[in-house]
């Protein structure tokens, strides 16, 4: 073996024994004893519960005297016949614009009466939306879809 070779091998055998001595120094610093800190944090948990001061478990509501009035909503129904015709409360909608004022009109109330659109079972799609179009547009939010139980087989 040559004299340079001899050398490397034995740079290289010192450079892992040092690495293998590093290696033990973290394992044994690797196995602290845990129970001094569990016991530190033990007693802060136990401080921090006791100067926590006590809450009280209840509310304080002004509850009103008499009882309320509670009133039924006025329900207007919209619906929508198998050849698009617009029908308000049973009677016939001449057009559009007459359906618009009647909207107008349901949203300008606060609070807004229900409005409950309804259709028949071959009406097309796009007449419905309309009217929900509409609605939505002139600002009505109370807004139900009633028989759509008709569509369900």
């Amino acid at each position: 073996m040559s004299k340079k070779m001899s050398v490397g091998l034995r740079r290289w055998s010192q450079q892992r024994l040092g690495e293998q001595s590093a290696a033990r120094e973290l394992n044994e610093m690797g196995e602290m004893n845990m129970t001094p800190l569990i016991d530190v944090m033990l007693v802060l948990i136990i401080m921090m519960i006791m100067t926590i001061p006590i809450q009280n478990h209840s509310v304080i509501l002004n509850m009103p005297i008499e009882p309320a009035v509670i009133s039924e909503p006025v329900v207007s129904t919209i619906n929508v016949d198998f050849d698009g015709a617009v029908l308000w409360d049973g009677e016939l909608v001449p057009s559009r614009a007459a359906l618009e004022d009647k909207l107008k009109a349901i949203a300008a109330k606060s609070p807004q009466n229900e409005l409950h659109i309804g259709s028949h079972k071959m009406v097309e799609y796009k007449n419905v939306a309309a009217v929900l179009a509409s609605a939505q547009r002139l600002g009505v939010t109370n807004i139900g879809l009633v028989g759509n139980e008709q569509f369900v087989e």
